[in-house]
């Protein structure tokens, strides 16, 4: 076990820990933040997508050691009072069909326009290709990305 100190959602935390623990099972089993999905175990899906210091991670295949001193946001952590942007075009887009991989999509979507803020089809397309929707709702993932950076 060893003590690790990290931002979490925007809150300092200090856990012991065992340090070669995957960063997914962590936040879900020790933190019950539920919201990050366990896919494939092995970083292809993107179900697992959290932020490390604003950045898009696979935590699946992350070891907690990665994260000391470090920021990780949730999908919990987007937003704390309301839906934002990117996530109410998700609803008005009517994203979500089964719902699995729609946490990864939004944390790597965000990402997105932090950087790009008016993205084309193809950075989108580029961006969001490492992230599997068993439903194939590609087209509709792709307009609420649009109708988010119109809101931005």
């Amino acid at each position: 076990m060893s003590r690790i100190n990290f931002v979490i959602n925007g809150q300092e935390r200090t856990v012991d820990v065992d340090p070669k623990m995957k960063l997914l099972w962590f936040i879900r089993d020790t933190l019950e933040l539920t919201g990050t999905k366990f896919g494939c175990g092995m970083s292809l899906c993107g179900a697992c997508t959290v932020h490390l210091n604003g950045q898009a991670i696979r935590s699946c295949t992350t070891p907690v050691s990665m994260v000391a001193g470090q920021e990780i946001t949730t999908i919990e952590g987007l937003s704390s009072e309301r839906l934002t942007p990117l996530q109410q075009a998700w609803i008005d887009e009517q994203v979500p069909q089964c719902g699995y991989c729609q946490s990864g999509q939004i944390m790597t979507a965000s990402v997105l326009l932090a950087e790009n803020p008016h993205p084309t089809d193809g950075d989108i397309d580029q961006a969001m290709s490492g992230n599997i929707c068993r439903c194939g709702t590609y087209q509709r993932i792709r307009r609420a990305i649009h109708r988010a950076a119109q809101e931005v």
